[in-house]
């Protein structure tokens, strides 16, 4: 055997990823910097308040919402595999489960928001608090609405029996975005409900 055989059988194979990948991973990369830019925004003002509400006083860590958004990343996941697989039913379980979840979450923002802008009277324009909590917050739960108006778009399809296992690509690359806005929300609430208080 020569040198040049050798060479030959150890050659990797390698594919380009596709391009829904790839256009995934731009966005996200995208995303990640106006997040970077929001959360050291409500690093640089916090504390520098000088007017109430503060954090420590109106802020209730939303545990059992974050355990449900964080939740949807396993059951997207599980869809995805289902779908994979050729199993479209479960597919379409896990991937309600997921956009349930998600809806919770959203309902969880929704309330609280309520409660501090109705009973804490905290709004936007109150204090530099306010200001970025709404602003940071904000962006995520708007993130989390474009991935449920997506969720909602793909389930009508599945009810319609126009997701097949050949789409498992495509909805793999959504899965991307959802596992982004888990994440997310991993040093949302770090930086909100645990550093910011």
């Amino acid at each position: 055997m020569n040198a040049t055989s050798i060479v030959a059988e150890q050659r990797i194979e390698w594919e380009l990823p596709g391009r829904g990948h790839v256009a995934m991973w731009g966005l996200i990369a995208a995303e990640a910097a106006i997040f970077t830019i929001f959360v050291v925004a409500y690093l640089f003002y916090l504390g520098k308040s000088l007017t109430g509400p503060f954090p420590k006083d109106v802020l209730s860590v939303p545990i059992f919402y974050t355990i449900c958004l964080l939740s949807s990343s396993l059951t997207i996941h599980l869809a995805v595999k289902a779908l994979r697989r050729g199993n479209v039913r479960a597919f379409a379980m896990f991937w309600f489960a997921t956009a349930a979840l998600g809806a919770t979450f959203l309902y969880g923002t929704a309330s609280e928001w309520h409660r501090l802008i109705y009973q804490e009277g905290l709004t936007i324009s109150t204090n530099l608090f306010g200001t970025t909590y709404y602003s940071l917050v904000g962006l995520h739960g708007f993130h989390v609405v474009v991935g449920l108006v997506s969720f909602s778009i793909v389930m009508a399809l599945t009810l319609l029996g126009n997701v097949r296992s050949e789409h498992a690509e495509r909805i793999d690359v959504l899965s991307l975005y959802w596992h982004f806005v888990d994440a997310v929300w991993i040093v949302v609430f770090t930086v909100v409900y645990v550093i910011g208080r």
